[in-house]
């Protein structure tokens, strides 16, 4: 009855001064293997039920921005929003030439309130450190004061739309929708009209005959290309901007992935160094576990900083995150203790690189997708993680060699531990099959 009651004031709050505490809210949300339920199932509401602005200053935006009436540039404009979340509400609407479009446009008050918002997160943050020294959030205001002036430009939403589209266009089942520009400003954006039903889901899913477990293992494709490949992450993939549905052609699942206001660039340094450890942790290399954490900023709180990583107990990442899955104690475990490590975890974050923190994030919200899909990373998805580290290492080391033989040698290299990864894959696959166990045990 007290989460549920602080769950419900904390709410009241977020939405009571919108904008920036919208968005804490929102990842506050996402941390449901830390946060009691009540927190979580409070707080949901704030993905795509936030505080909506009035009919009367969304034509006021687009009149500034547009120049034109609503009436005269859309056939149809739907008055209630599809969404609302903390920085703009998307509405959909059909164009003159018949074109169905979701308008994306920005609360009328958000760029004024936002720099208010951070001044009195920094005042707030400066107090708590007053109180409790060891509490160190001022990395939260300069991630903030960085993030927010990125996420309030939508022709800058536009680009990393289509630049993240062109990167993985290799993915038949990812959906990007296409940005209409003729009628885009930083605060109004138009973009392509594509219906689903949220990532988190089942229910939409089952209805729709839709493979949950495939939907997982997309999104671990997907968000592993993005930041052990190319280094350029999706930042923000909460429930409302993941969406899925089956293919009007093909009836396959498809992602459809929105909201590109904010991506993480990694550093090659940061990525490789990245790569290294996930393949380190995947195949319980505990020494390089301890290096790569370490050149990562980590110091001496390496174990914490597998642990947070993985969301696994330190007993788990040591005898091997993908041999066993995560276990309702297990679970229990890490939700109890995070409480006492709180200080470290908080010194942890004040020392990694600032890109390590947007990836934490990341990692938040596709783990509280999985507990809601019950698809939490199995071998499977560690695999294809593997996968990914192989590729990138392999064409880094390609990149920075003039020497064909060489070149040659880390192809056939790469190639061989992605046939080794393949072979692993089957076995388990075998493994997992009644017959074949039935079969082994008799010969």
């Amino acid at each position: 009855q007290v989460h549920l009651r602080s769950a419900r004031r904390l709410c009241e709050l977020c939405c009571a001064n919108r904008g920036t505490f919208i968005k804490v809210g929102q990842h506050l949300e996402a941390l449901d293997y830390l946060l009691p339920e009540e927190y979580t199932s409070t707080l949901k509401v704030l993905h795509s039920q936030a505080p909506q602005s009035s009919m009367q200053e969304v034509r006021q935006v687009i009149r500034e921005d547009l120049g034109k009436e609503i009436q005269d540039l859309f056939v149809s404009f739907d008055d209630t929003p599809l969404g609302a979340a903390s920085l703009a509400q998307v509405h959909k609407a059909v164009l003159r030439d018949g074109r169905t479009v979701a308008v994306k446009v920005q609360h009328p008050k958000v760029q004024a309130q936002s720099s208010k918002d951070i001044l009195l997160m920094e005042v707030l943050v400066l107090a708590v450190k007053q109180l409790f020294p060891e509490f160190e959030f001022m990395w939260l205001v300069d991630e903030a004061k960085k993030n927010l002036p990125l996420e309030l430009d939508f022709l800058n939403e536009g680009r990393n739309a289509e630049k993240v589209a062109q990167m993985l266009k290799h993915f038949d089942f990812l959906k990007v929708p296409r940005i209409y520009w003729e009628l885009s400003t930083k605060r109004v954006l138009l973009m392509e009209f594509v219906d689903g039903g949220q990532v988190n889901d089942r229910g939409y899913m089952e209805r729709n005959k839709i493979d949950v477990n495939e939907v997982s293992r997309h999104l671990g494709k997907m968000y592993s290309e993005m930041i052990f490949v190319n280094g350029f992450v999706h930042c923000d993939p909460h429930p409302g901007n993941v969406l899925v549905r089956k293919h009007p052609g093909t009836g396959k699942a498809e992602v459809i992935l929105l909201d590109h206001g904010l991506y993480q660039v990694l550093t090659e340094e940061f990525r490789l160094d990245y790569c290294h450890l996930w393949q380190s942790l995947i195949w319980t290399d505990m020494k390089k576990v301890k290096e790569y954490s370490q050149r990562l900023g980590a110091g001496e709180l390496y174990p914490l900083f597998a642990c947070m990583l993985t969301a696994r107990s330190w007993n788990s990442v040591n005898r091997g995150i993908s041999q066993a899955p995560v276990t309702a104690t297990e679970e229990s475990e890490i939700r109890d203790s995070a409480a006492n490590y709180l200080p470290q975890v908080s010194q942890l974050l004040n020392h990694v690189p600032r890109q390590m923190l947007l990836i934490f994030k990341t990692n938040d919200l596709l783990r509280s997708i999985e507990a809601a899909l019950g698809t939490r990373a199995s071998a499977g998805s560690f695999l294809n993680m593997s996968r990914c580290c192989i590729r990138a290492l392999a064409s880094h080391k390609k990149k920075n060699t003039c020497s064909f033989f060489r070149r040659t040698q880390i192809s056939f290299r790469e190639a061989f531990n992605l046939w080794q990864i393949d072979l692993h894959e089957f076995i388990l696959s075998v493994k997992g099959l009644r017959l074949a166990n039935w079969v082994l045990a008799l010969l």
